[in-house]
Protein backbone atom coordinates (compact mmCIF):
# COMPACT_ATOMS: atom_id res chain seq x y z
CA UNK A 1 0.00 0.00 0.00
CA UNK A 2 1.57 3.45 -1.11
CA UNK A 3 0.39 6.10 0.79
CA UNK A 4 0.79 9.88 0.20
CA UNK A 5 0.47 13.18 1.94
CA UNK A 6 -0.34 16.63 0.28
CA UNK A 7 0.98 19.21 2.75
CA UNK A 8 3.52 18.08 5.65
CA UNK A 9 3.16 20.29 8.74
CA UNK A 10 2.67 19.57 12.28
CA UNK A 11 0.17 17.27 11.67
CA UNK A 12 1.23 15.63 8.86
CA UNK A 13 4.77 14.92 10.26
CA UNK A 14 2.63 13.32 13.28
CA UNK A 15 0.90 10.81 11.27
CA UNK A 16 3.95 9.85 9.16
CA UNK A 17 5.60 9.13 12.36
CA UNK A 18 3.15 7.11 13.62
CA UNK A 19 2.46 5.06 10.74
CA UNK A 20 5.89 4.81 10.20
CA UNK A 21 6.94 3.90 14.07
CA UNK A 22 3.87 1.15 13.93
CA UNK A 23 5.76 -0.61 10.59
CA UNK A 24 2.49 -0.65 8.59
CA UNK A 25 4.55 1.21 6.53
CA UNK A 26 8.26 1.48 5.01
CA UNK A 27 9.75 4.77 4.20
CA UNK A 28 9.76 3.56 0.18
CA UNK A 29 5.69 2.99 1.03
CA UNK A 30 5.38 6.97 1.42
CA UNK A 31 5.86 10.07 -0.41
CA UNK A 32 5.07 13.66 0.62
CA UNK A 33 4.45 17.15 -1.05
CA UNK A 34 4.76 20.26 0.57
CA UNK A 35 5.23 24.18 -0.64
CA UNK A 36 8.12 25.49 0.85
CA UNK A 37 11.84 24.92 0.67
CA UNK A 38 12.10 23.93 4.05
CA UNK A 39 9.33 21.77 4.57
CA UNK A 40 10.55 19.98 1.56
CA UNK A 41 13.75 19.75 2.97
CA UNK A 42 12.02 18.50 6.43
CA UNK A 43 10.38 15.49 3.87
CA UNK A 44 13.83 14.30 2.22
CA UNK A 45 16.24 15.04 5.14
CA UNK A 46 14.16 14.28 8.55
CA UNK A 47 12.12 11.76 7.26
CA UNK A 48 13.67 10.21 4.64
CA UNK A 49 10.29 10.22 2.54
CA UNK A 50 10.15 11.29 -1.53
CA UNK A 51 9.02 14.61 -1.98
CA UNK A 52 7.05 14.87 -5.17
CA UNK A 53 4.72 17.50 -6.48
CA UNK A 54 1.03 17.52 -5.84
CA UNK A 55 0.06 15.82 -8.36
CA UNK A 56 2.57 13.31 -7.95
CA UNK A 57 1.98 12.49 -4.75
CA UNK A 58 -1.50 11.41 -5.92
CA UNK A 59 -0.62 9.59 -8.72
CA UNK A 60 1.78 7.31 -5.89
CA UNK A 61 -0.79 7.08 -3.70
CA UNK A 62 -3.19 4.04 -2.98
CA UNK A 63 -4.10 6.38 0.42
CA UNK A 64 -3.72 10.18 -0.23
CA UNK A 65 -3.73 12.63 3.19
CA UNK A 66 -4.79 16.37 2.01
CA UNK A 67 -2.62 17.50 4.97
CA UNK A 68 -3.21 21.13 3.52
CA UNK A 69 -5.11 24.64 5.30
CA UNK A 70 -8.84 24.15 4.24
CA UNK A 71 -8.72 27.25 2.35
CA UNK A 72 -6.26 25.75 -0.10
CA UNK A 73 -8.51 22.77 -0.36
CA UNK A 74 -10.54 23.38 -3.61
CA UNK A 75 -7.33 24.51 -5.82
CA UNK A 76 -5.54 21.49 -4.70
CA UNK A 77 -8.01 19.26 -5.20
CA UNK A 78 -8.82 20.74 -8.73
CA UNK A 79 -5.13 20.73 -9.68
CA UNK A 80 -5.08 16.76 -8.87
CA UNK A 81 -8.20 15.38 -9.11
CA UNK A 82 -7.32 13.49 -12.72
CA UNK A 83 -3.90 12.32 -11.04
CA UNK A 84 -5.72 10.37 -8.37
CA UNK A 85 -5.71 6.82 -8.62
CA UNK A 86 -9.23 5.34 -9.18
CA UNK A 87 -9.56 3.20 -6.40
CA UNK A 88 -7.51 5.35 -4.11
CA UNK A 89 -8.42 5.97 -0.50
CA UNK A 90 -8.88 10.27 0.01
CA UNK A 91 -8.64 11.20 3.38
CA UNK A 92 -9.04 14.57 4.29
CA UNK A 93 -8.30 16.57 7.33
CA UNK A 94 -10.45 19.83 7.47
CA UNK A 95 -13.22 20.94 9.51
CA UNK A 96 -16.33 21.98 7.36
CA UNK A 97 -15.33 19.93 4.26
CA UNK A 98 -18.19 17.93 4.12
CA UNK A 99 -18.10 14.51 2.14
CA UNK A 100 -20.69 16.20 -0.63
CA UNK A 101 -18.97 18.93 -0.80
CA UNK A 102 -15.46 17.14 -1.40
CA UNK A 103 -17.57 14.56 -3.80
CA UNK A 104 -18.82 17.33 -6.11
CA UNK A 105 -15.24 18.12 -6.63
CA UNK A 106 -13.37 14.94 -7.07
CA UNK A 107 -16.39 12.62 -8.26
CA UNK A 108 -19.30 11.20 -6.63
CA UNK A 109 -17.77 8.00 -7.21
CA UNK A 110 -14.75 8.91 -5.37
CA UNK A 111 -13.89 6.86 -2.21
CA UNK A 112 -13.41 9.76 0.81
CA UNK A 113 -13.25 9.77 4.28
CA UNK A 114 -13.09 12.61 6.39
CA UNK A 115 -11.76 12.89 9.58
CA UNK A 116 -10.77 15.32 12.27
CA UNK A 117 -7.21 14.58 14.15
CA UNK A 118 -6.02 16.52 17.17
CA UNK A 119 -2.02 17.86 17.81
CA UNK A 120 -1.67 15.17 20.74
CA UNK A 121 -1.28 12.49 17.61
CA UNK A 122 2.99 14.53 17.76
CA UNK A 123 3.35 12.19 21.15
CA UNK A 124 1.14 8.87 20.14
CA UNK A 125 -1.96 10.05 21.91
CA UNK A 126 -4.01 11.43 18.96
CA UNK A 127 -8.08 11.10 18.74
CA UNK A 128 -9.28 10.88 15.32
CA UNK A 129 -13.00 11.23 14.26
CA UNK A 130 -13.64 9.53 11.26
CA UNK A 131 -16.52 9.23 8.83
CA UNK A 132 -16.39 7.36 5.23
CA UNK A 133 -18.63 7.87 2.42
CA UNK A 134 -20.75 5.52 0.79
CA UNK A 135 -18.24 4.26 -1.45
CA UNK A 136 -15.72 2.76 0.86
CA UNK A 137 -16.01 -0.79 1.80
CA UNK A 138 -15.74 -1.95 5.53
CA UNK A 139 -11.97 -3.62 4.69
CA UNK A 140 -10.97 -0.33 2.85
CA UNK A 141 -12.02 1.56 6.55
CA UNK A 142 -10.28 -0.71 8.24
CA UNK A 143 -7.03 -0.30 6.25
CA UNK A 144 -7.07 3.94 7.31
CA UNK A 145 -8.48 3.13 11.18
CA UNK A 146 -5.19 0.65 11.25
CA UNK A 147 -2.90 4.12 9.69
CA UNK A 148 -4.77 6.30 12.17
CA UNK A 149 -4.89 4.51 15.62
CA UNK A 150 -0.92 4.14 14.86
CA UNK A 151 -0.51 7.38 16.42
CA UNK A 152 -3.21 7.19 19.26
CA UNK A 153 -7.28 6.42 19.12
CA UNK A 154 -9.90 6.56 16.32
CA UNK A 155 -13.72 6.25 16.08
CA UNK A 156 -16.12 6.23 13.70
CA UNK A 157 -18.87 8.98 13.75
CA UNK A 158 -22.03 10.04 11.87
CA UNK A 159 -20.69 13.20 9.34
CA UNK A 160 -23.24 15.33 11.90
CA UNK A 161 -21.39 14.57 14.00
CA UNK A 162 -17.84 15.56 12.98
CA UNK A 163 -18.40 19.33 13.69
CA UNK A 164 -19.22 18.24 17.41
CA UNK A 165 -15.94 16.26 17.48
CA UNK A 166 -14.05 19.37 16.25
CA UNK A 167 -15.15 21.11 19.58
CA UNK A 168 -14.50 18.10 21.87
CA UNK A 169 -11.36 16.80 20.66
CA UNK A 170 -10.06 18.59 17.65
CA UNK A 171 -9.78 22.20 19.31
CA UNK A 172 -9.54 21.27 23.17
CA UNK A 173 -6.27 20.28 23.46
CA UNK A 174 -6.24 24.44 23.47
CA UNK A 175 -8.32 24.66 26.27
CA UNK A 176 -6.36 22.43 28.28
CA UNK A 177 -3.41 23.67 27.24
CA UNK A 178 -4.92 27.15 28.61
CA UNK A 179 -5.97 25.38 31.85
CA UNK A 180 -2.37 23.95 32.41
CA UNK A 181 -0.93 26.72 31.89
CA UNK A 182 -3.28 29.15 34.39
CA UNK A 183 -3.11 26.03 37.23
CA UNK A 184 0.70 26.84 36.96
CA UNK A 185 0.30 30.64 37.04
CA UNK A 186 -1.53 29.90 40.62
CA UNK A 187 1.26 27.33 41.86
CA UNK A 188 3.92 29.94 40.63
CA UNK A 189 1.75 32.48 42.42
CA UNK A 190 1.89 31.12 45.66
CA UNK A 191 5.74 30.55 45.27
CA UNK A 192 6.48 27.28 43.13
CA UNK A 193 9.33 27.72 40.06
CA UNK A 194 7.34 27.71 37.15
CA UNK A 195 9.02 24.34 35.69
CA UNK A 196 7.81 22.25 39.00
CA UNK A 197 4.51 24.30 38.25
CA UNK A 198 4.19 22.86 34.74
CA UNK A 199 4.64 19.62 35.13
CA UNK A 200 3.18 18.95 38.03
CA UNK A 201 -0.32 20.36 36.96
CA UNK A 202 0.14 18.34 33.28
CA UNK A 203 0.82 15.35 34.99
CA UNK A 204 -2.59 15.93 37.05
CA UNK A 205 -3.84 16.45 34.19
CA UNK A 206 -2.57 13.41 32.22
CA UNK A 207 -3.34 10.54 35.08
CA UNK A 208 -7.10 12.52 35.41
CA UNK A 209 -7.64 11.58 31.84
CA UNK A 210 -6.05 8.28 32.39
CA UNK A 211 -8.26 7.69 34.90
CA UNK A 212 -11.70 8.67 33.01
CA UNK A 213 -10.35 6.00 29.94
CA UNK A 214 -8.96 2.98 31.77
CA UNK A 215 -12.11 3.14 35.06
CA UNK A 216 -14.73 3.44 33.16
CA UNK A 217 -16.41 5.56 36.23
CA UNK A 218 -18.39 8.79 35.56
CA UNK A 219 -16.44 11.83 35.39
CA UNK A 220 -18.38 13.55 38.38
CA UNK A 221 -17.86 10.44 40.56
CA UNK A 222 -14.30 10.33 39.90
CA UNK A 223 -14.68 14.12 40.84
CA UNK A 224 -16.45 13.36 43.98
CA UNK A 225 -13.82 10.85 44.95
CA UNK A 226 -11.28 13.77 45.46
CA UNK A 227 -13.57 15.79 47.08
CA UNK A 228 -13.43 15.37 50.91
CA UNK A 229 -16.11 17.09 53.08
CA UNK A 230 -15.14 20.21 54.20
CA UNK A 231 -11.53 19.80 52.46
CA UNK A 232 -9.33 21.52 50.25
CA UNK A 233 -10.13 20.27 46.99
CA UNK A 234 -14.55 20.91 47.31
CA UNK A 235 -13.10 24.69 48.27
CA UNK A 236 -11.61 25.23 45.11
CA UNK A 237 -14.67 23.17 42.84
CA UNK A 238 -16.74 25.66 45.00
CA UNK A 239 -14.66 28.48 43.16
CA UNK A 240 -14.72 26.89 39.68
CA UNK A 241 -18.44 26.33 39.75
CA UNK A 242 -18.96 29.92 41.31
CA UNK A 243 -16.77 31.26 38.36
CA UNK A 244 -18.40 29.46 35.48
CA UNK A 245 -15.74 26.93 34.11
CA UNK A 246 -18.53 24.26 33.88
CA UNK A 247 -20.34 27.17 31.72
CA UNK A 248 -17.67 28.80 30.13
CA UNK A 249 -16.24 25.35 28.78
CA UNK A 250 -19.88 24.08 27.25
CA UNK A 251 -20.04 27.60 25.50
CA UNK A 252 -16.51 27.40 24.14
CA UNK A 253 -17.37 24.31 22.41
CA UNK A 254 -20.97 25.46 21.26
CA UNK A 255 -19.02 28.25 19.61
CA UNK A 256 -16.68 25.67 18.11
CA UNK A 257 -19.49 24.05 16.41
CA UNK A 258 -20.85 27.22 15.18
CA UNK A 259 -17.55 28.20 13.44
CA UNK A 260 -16.61 24.42 12.18
CA UNK A 261 -20.35 24.11 10.61
CA UNK A 262 -19.92 27.89 9.37
CA UNK A 263 -16.63 27.11 7.61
Amino acid sequence: MKIGFIGCGNMATAMIRGILKSGLASEADLMASAKTARTQKKITDELHLACGTNEETASFSDVLFLAVKPQFYEDVILSIRDHVKKEALIVTLAPGKTLEWLGSLFGKDRKIIRTMPNTPAMVGEGMTAVCPNHSVTDEELDSVLALLTSFGQAEVIPENLIDVATAVSGSSPAYIFLAIEAMADGAVADGMPRNKAYKFAAQAVLGSAKMVLETGKHPGELKDMVCSPGGTTMEAVRVLEEKGLRSALIEAEKACVRKARAM
